[in-house]
């Protein structure tokens, strides 16, 4: 399925493709992850070992999710608030007669995250024409700030998180001296100049294989500090700077970390040197800063 246009430049080159928004499905791939499939038959042989107790039928369905994460205590259930998976399964749960069905997601975004692209999937009990899937979903979901931008049918062997190849992110910064009024929540307010060459200059000494311990929140609960790291492009356009990265996939906080950190280069408080000795120390009290969460976007998923 297409990127989000304008979202992002296109992803390295490689086989996946992104679940978002903004163009036509394009057909399904030939790969078994997006074949349509139902998980059992009504018409089928009840499964062996089970006292001939019939399996309900079950169709998974992949979602193209947008949010503002400002409402919200972050994609993940909690118990401190209202998140996005929350609401969205309660949207499912008034098209199941009232039964939970979880809403699994390629990325949990954290508190004030926003998404342009999020990939979710579900398993439901009635086959649905996806147009009609996603008018449903977003009526039960108003008036929140959420909104489900496609469905599609997939195999179901899909998953949100376990099948994507590749996650894009972009964080904005607004560089200008003026309050923020259509960005405000929705961009890093940064009021002093930042040199957005030199930011993009020293961000590729991020790219590639490293140990991104600096990088990483304290409370991450990843196995491993390394990750791959595709791609760290900075940008200006006007008063605009977009930080704009992709890989596999990221450990918690590191893009708000890198961020923060490039921003260091931009105001000369860094230089690239400084940059490089923070990854290298494998040290989280070397990171520069967190970026604030609501500069940040998921803008696609691909699979």
């Amino acid at each position: 399925m297409a990127k989000i246009q304008g979202a992002a430049a296109p992803p390295p080159a490689g086989r996946g493709r992104s679940i978002a928004a903004g163009e036509p499905e394009a057909a399904p791939p030939e790969s078994r992850d997006f074949t349509p499939t139902r998980t059992v038959s009504p018409s089928d042989p009840p499964p062996e070992g089970e006292g001939g107790a019939r399996a309900a039928a079950t169709y998974r369905y992949a979602l193209t999710i947008e949010y503002d994460g400002a409402p919200f205590v972050g994609w993940q259930r909690q118990e401190n608030g209202v998140s996005v998976q929350q609401r969205l399964e309660e949207a499912v749960a008034a098209l199941e007669a009232g039964a939970r069905r979880v809403v699994h997601g390629a990325g949990r975004t954290d508190a004030g995250v926003h998404a342009l692209g999020q990939v979710g999937h579900v398993d439901l009990t009635r086959e649905w024409r996806e147009d009609r899937l996603r008018d449903a979903l977003n009526a039960h979901l108003r008036p929140d700030p959420i909104a489900v931008l496609a469905t599609r049918r997939v195999a179901a062997t899909f998953e949100a998180r376990f099948s994507a190849i590749r996650r894009h992110y972009r964080y904005v910064i607004d560089n200008r001296r003026a309050p923020l009024t259509l960005q405000l929540g929705r961009a890093w307010h940064v009021k002093r100049p930042l040199d957005a060459d030199a930011m993009h200059a020293a961000a590729q000494a991020l790219v590639g294989r490293h140990d991104f311990t600096t990088f990483r929140s304290t409370e991450c609960q990843a196995n491993s500090p390394l990750r791959t790291l595709e791609r760290l492009d900075v940008r200006r356009a006007g008063d605009i700077i977009e930080i704009i990265t992709c890989a596999r996939s990221f450990l918690h906080n590191q893009v708000r970390s890198m961020a923060g950190s490039l921003e260091h280069i931009g105001s000369g408080k860094w230089s690239a040197d400084d940059l490089r000795a923070a990854l290298e120390a494998k040290d989280r009290t070397r990171c520069g800063q967190v970026a604030p969460p609501h500069g940040l976007y998921l803008v696609a998923v691909d699979y």
